[in-house]
């Protein structure tokens, strides 16, 4: 049976936003997701995909509710133990690669791991084999800015993973780029998902992208609801 790796109960977040008053992004979300499981996120811009994300990413607290990351309550986790979670379970890819441009692309995928704690060789051999497997091998020497959009992107996919986290997050991975490029670097990180069995969670307004993953829920009124 696949493990439950991300459950969230009754989240609710609201925001102080000037003469608007208070503002209630989420209003009792409640999520469950499981190894393997591929997850689409849908709603339109400020309706509250990224706060949800940043939830249960552990980059920001709930108001209300619990937050459960590998079976380990972290609802009320100290500042230090939500950053090991983050670092050693959890990976995030944004819209924009967010690459250090003064490394190359086996480096930005390296840098991760030693901070983790492993070894300069392996972390090399785990970047290579990360790098490979989404086609970009032959760029591992590269800067981001000799990248292309969509090989910057599949790089950033590779940090993310560098660690073997077992949940994925994702705020529009495919955002910026061009319809041909998105579906290339959707295929590249469908590919990797399905390999190692990680629960992610995609949020995008590709409708079409969307339709090809597992599950579809979308953010209404700051409640979530299966598609």
């Amino acid at each position: 049976m696949n493990e439950t790796v991300l459950t969230l109960g009754g989240i609710k977040k609201t925001y102080l936003k000037g003469k608007a008053g208070e503002v209630s992004v989420l209003r009792g979300v409640d999520l469950e997701l499981r190894s393997g499981q591929v997850a689409a996120l849908i709603a339109p811009s400020g309706a509250g995909k990224s706060t949800l994300l940043h939830i249960a990413g552990l980059l920001d607290t709930a108001d209300h509710g619990t937050v459960s990351v590998t079976g380990q309550d972290m609802t009320r986790a100290s500042d230090r133990r939500r950053t090991r979670m983050r670092r050693s379970e959890i990976g995030f890819i944004y819209q924009f690669h967010h690459l250090l441009p003064e490394f190359t692309a086996s480096e930005n995928v390296v840098l991760p791991q030693l901070a983790n704690g492993i070894s300069k060789g392996a972390a090399q051999s785990r970047a290579q084999e990360l790098l490979a497997s989404v086609g970009v091998a032959d760029r591992a020497d590269h800067r981001p800015a000799a990248l292309s959009g969509g090989e910057q992107q599949r790089v950033a996919f590779c940090r993310a993973l560098a660690n073997r986290p077992k949940l994925l997050l994702a705020d529009e991975p495919t955002g910026n780029l061009d319809p041909e490029t998105s579906d290339v670097v959707f295929d590249a990180l469908i590919k990797v998902v399905r390999a190692t069995g990680l629960a992610v969670l995609i949020a995008t307004h590709n409708l079409e992208l969307a339709a090809r993953m597992d599950e579809i829920y979308r953010l209404d009124g700051g409640v979530l609801k299966k598609d």
